[in-house]
């Protein structure tokens, strides 16, 4: 499937070759997009100080078929956020609020990690044959190897896959007795959401941790609750992945304390093969 360009990116790629009285409408439009999408063409002309046909002109000068589908094109650009096309003041202080953002967001979820939701998923995962962890895009890609990370090391055999063509395959030769562990942020992701729904047709046991009531949590059997909290400044890096990280690591531990001689024993072995490999401290972290 082909992907155009959305108009504010072609604007910006035009904007050389228009002419002046299109230029005024370029910079009008770039400079407050929300007024562009939902003004008449007589006020579009108005504020820019051009005529009319200057304004059907400099629709098709960015490859807009007339206005109608230039207002159609700015109305779903503006639909990405208007954070995105505002200037936003740089925060104060010399880590511009990472901290206080993160600790906020943990703060926040820390309440949603209950006995309640985390026992079923535990309860599915300490018998499992084997776990597959499913996670596309930056973030969860990585919080699923992380997940592995966590879950071999005590024992239980786990294996990340952020292929979307993988995720299917895996979920494809799966059996009762394996499960399924989703990653996603948002909850709209439908690489994941498909390849769980395969697994659970064939007869595994699926968890996400994700948004409660999202696409995604409605297509597994249990659902470990996070609630991102995004704010309007999109030059920080999105504090939902330490709530995940942190959620990730509940169930790890949860596991570790219900089989906690098996851990111990493999916590042991990777202690003593580390141990001689690096000589370092004893109280590294482990394996990290």
């Amino acid at each position: 499937m082909s992907h155009e360009p959305d108009i504010v990116s072609k604007i910006h790629a035009h904007y050389g070759q228009l002419r002046d009285a299109e230029q005024k409408i370029a910079r009008l439009i770039l400079d407050d997009i929300n007024f562009a999408a939902h003004a008449s063409i007589s006020e579009l002309a108005g504020k820019a100080g051009v005529s009319e046909a200057t304004i059907t002109r400099f629709a098709k000068a960015v490859d807009c078929k007339n206005v109608r589908d230039l207002k159609l094109r700015l109305a779903q650009a503006l639909a990405v956020g208007q954070r995105f096309y505002t200037e936003v003041k740089t925060e104060p202080g010399a880590n511009y609020g990472v901290y206080d953002e993160i600790k906020a967001a943990l703060d926040h979820n820390a309440r949603l990690i209950t006995e309640a939701v985390i026992e079923p998923a535990v309860a599915e995962l300490v018998n499992a044959r084997q776990v597959l962890v499913f996670g596309v895009g930056g973030g969860s890609t990585v919080m699923a190897q992380e997940c592995q990370h966590r879950f071999f090391r005590l024992g239980f055999p786990a294996t990340a896959y952020c292929d979307p063509m993988l995720m299917r395959m895996a979920a494809s030769t799966i059996d009762t007795g394996d499960v399924v562990l989703c990653l996603s942020l948002g909850g709209y992701s439908p690489d994941v959401q498909e390849a769980a729904e395969i697994a659970r047709d064939y007869g595994a046991a699926t968890v996400a941790i994700t948004v409660a009531e999202s696409p995604l949590a409605k297509a597994v059997h249990h659902v470990i609750p996070i609630e991102p909290l995004e704010t309007d400044y999109i030059f920080r890096p999105s504090a939902a992945r330490y709530v995940m990280l942190a959620a990730i690591d509940v169930l790890a531990t949860e596991l570790a304390v219900k089989q906690k001689r098996k851990s111990r024993e493999a916590l042991r072995r990777l202690k003593h093969t580390l141990d001689s490999h690096k000589h370092g401290e004893d109280r590294l972290p482990l394996g990290d």
